[in-house]
């Protein structure tokens, strides 16, 4: 006999052709409002009044590894480090 075929999802759950055919039917079944998904954002969330540009920064070796130690230390991103320092540098909410 031989094994049935699985799948994997991007989180890496494993999948078989009863799952995939179950999801189907759950699908099937459901009641969906298409005006709000159609109207649903997108994308990544807005940071203030307009869309964000991304401005390249040039950074000595000695200040990167200080901004991705701080990263690291409060679970989060450099980026997120740097705009809050830009702000209280700047005094910008």
């Amino acid at each position: 006999m031989t094994k049935p075929k699985t799948y994997r999802t991007k989180t890496g759950r494993e999948l078989t052709d009863e799952d995939i055919t179950a999801l189907a039917a759950a699908v099937e079944t459901a009641t969906y409002d298409v005006e709000a998904l159609k109207t649903r954002q997108r994308g990544r969330p807005a940071m203030g009044s307009a869309p964000a540009e991304v401005v390249p920064v040039r950074l000595d070796p000695e200040l990167r590894e200080a901004v991705e130690a701080r990263a690291h230390q409060e679970h989060t991103t450099t980026s997120e480090v740097i705009r809050r320092a830009l702000r209280n540098f700047l005094d910008v909410a």
